[in-house]
Formats: structure tokens, sequence, C-alpha cells
């Protein structure tokens, strides 16, 4: 059973106009420059607004706010672990160029996406939304929640630069370097998600106040939530540590071990801390 079916044209509203004004300016680039942007990168990007779309859109955004704080949790990763690298990894470098125009912006932007502030800004954000007290209040506000939706994604956006960066100026980190910060990554959210998994009160009690649906219990509902953010959130990560590893793996049997070695790695990221 799934709730009435609820149309959302804010979020409609909101997302269609993102890819437009993503493939007018695509468009306006290619005619100015004669350089199109790829289709692996409009492909990526319009892939990424779509799993906004799926997410903020009936039915997963009506069970997460009026029934289920698992699928509140999915929602999330949603967002940040899968939405995110896309459309930082579709967005073409002469765009982020432009974004980034103003010099107080490039410098704020270079500092946050360093391996350790990103990190904590991601895993700061991430607590702070799922706090009892700010879910409560984002399933009363549309406005608090669209907010908290937004700086959860921007924090994912920070979080993911490190691995898909198309910026040559600010590059991503090395293949280990990469596993290792997405390694970390996957450890962060193991306290929150093991107060979830093994609590015995409930956490949020606002959902406690929903209809029961599909006959999960509160306890029961906290404790898939708890499992998601930590199996299914780990295992995206470990999926792209994976293609990360099996990439590197290729390029060095074409280029020769000559290339990048694991202990260039404790370098590499001091480098990044103190850049």
């Amino acid at each position: 059973m799934l709730p009435p079916f609820r149309a959302h044209v804010d979020v409609w509203v909101i997302l269609g106009s993102l890819a437009a004004a993503y493939l007018i300016a695509c468009r306006r680039h290619a005619e100015r420059t004669g350089l199109p942007v790829s289709d692996r990168a409009r492909r990526l990007f319009l892939i990424g607004v779509a799993v906004l779309w799926i997410g903020a859109d009936w039915p997963i955004h009506d069970l997460a706010e009026r029934y289920l704080y698992c699928i509140h949790m999915a929602q999330h990763l949603l967002f940040a672990l899968v939405a995110a690298p896309l459309l930082v990894a579709g967005t073409p470098a002469w765009l982020w160029r432009d974004l980034l125009r103003r010099r107080i912006v490039r410098r704020v932007w270079r500092f946050l996406t360093r391996p350790l502030p990103a990190i904590v800004l991601f895993n700061g954000v991430l607590l702070f939304t799922h706090w009892p007290a700010v879910v409560t209040l984002s399933v009363h506000s549309e406005l608090s929640h669209f907010l908290l939706h937004t700086l959860l994604l921007g924090s994912a956006v920070v979080m993911w630069w490190p691995v898909v960066s198309p910026l040559p100026e600010m590059p991503p980190l090395t293949p280990p370097g990469q596993m290792l910060y997405l390694f970390v990554q996957s450890l962060a959210p193991t306290i929150p998600a093991s107060f979830l998994t093994f609590g015995h009160v409930p956490l949020y009690p606002v959902y406690g106040t929903f209809p029961r649906i599909w006959g999960i219990s509160v306890m029961t509902d906290q404790m898939i939530a708890g499992l998601t953010m930590k199996i299914v959130g780990g295992a995206i990560l470990w999926t792209v540590i994976t293609v990360v590893f099996f990439r590197w793996a290729r390029r060095d049997q074409t280029e020769g071990w000559d290339a990048l070695q694991w202990r260039d790695v404790d370098a590499e990221i001091r480098a990044e801390m103190g850049r």
C-alpha cells in the first residue's frame, strides 16, 4: 500500500528549471566556443537531476515525511551518495569556473573541498539533519524541509569533490588517495547508525505519531534506518572504491608501475590538508 498520490509541483518546477538552465548554458557555450559538452557529462548531470526527482517526489517524499523514518534515511542517501556525485561529474569545468569566478568563493571552495574539511562538513551536516528536533521541524515545515535538503546536497557536493572534481586546477585525489578518503568516509556514520540500530527507545517521537504502514513498528523503522545508513551507505561507497581500484589497476597495467604507488598516499593527503 502506498500513500495517496500527491503532486509536488514545486519539485517539478525547481528540478525542471535546474535541468533547463544546465542545457541552456551548455548550448550557449557550444555556440560561443564551438566546443559542445560531452554526451557523457550531459547524461551524468541529467541522471543526477532524475535521482533528485525520484527522491523528492511521490511516493518517496510522502513515505519519508508522513510514515517511515527508514524511507527518510534512504531519501537522504539518494541525494547525498547518488545524485551529488553525478551532478559534480556532469558539470563541465568551464561551468564550475563560472560558478567559482569570484576570488573569495574560489578560496572558500578550495578550503572546504580538502579531504579533512570535506569529511567533517558532510558528516556534521548529516548529523545535524538527523538530529531529532531538526527532523521534527522538517516534517512540519515545508520551507525547513527544502532548506535542509539543499544543505545536505550542498555538503555532499563538497564531500564528493576530492573524488570526482572535473577541474584541472582543483584536481581530485589520485586513485589511492580517493580509496583512502572514501574508506574513512564509510567509517564515519558508524556511531550514529549504531544508535539507530541498537537503541531501545524511539529517537524520533514525531514518527510515533504517524500512521503505521506495512506493519512496521516505530522501533523496527528506526532499526531499519540505522541499517540503511550503515549498510546501504557503506555499500555505495565501497562500490565506488572498487571501481576506482580496478580503473587504477588497469591504468597501471597500461602505463607501468612507475606510476603512483601506495607509499605516496600519505604525502598526498598531507599536501591536500596543508594546501
